[in-house]
């Protein structure tokens, strides 16, 4: 039997040395902020050797390799790279570049 865990992203990465702590968050169903925005609450710890997480880097990075090319998700470059140009086209004068 395995037992799973969801979390809505990481809180908080610490290196120690040769250890790499990483925590798990997710948000509170209860607790709410000043903008009444559920609060991030600490969840769980994943502790690991700094080679082993540069490995889960690197699997990461393939896995959302991946999930661009099949267009789950786009990178945030991707989305900012229209609006730049658009901006620079607008003001094609020397004088307002």
């Amino acid at each position: 039997m395995s037992s799973e865990l969801y979390s809505d992203g990481i809180g908080e990465i610490t290196v120690t040395g040769s250890i790499v702590r990483i925590d798990l968050m997710s948000l509170s169903a209860t607790e709410r902020d000043a903008s009444n925005n559920p609060k991030p609450e600490f969840r769980q710890r994943i502790i690991m050797p700094v080679e082993a997480f540069a490995n889960a880097v690197d699997l990461m990075q393939k896995a959302l390799g991946g999930l661009v090319e099949a267009g789950a998700v786009r990178r945030i470059s991707d989305m900012q790279a229209p609006a730049a140009d658009a901006a620079q086209s607008q003001n094609a004068s020397p004088n307002f570049n």
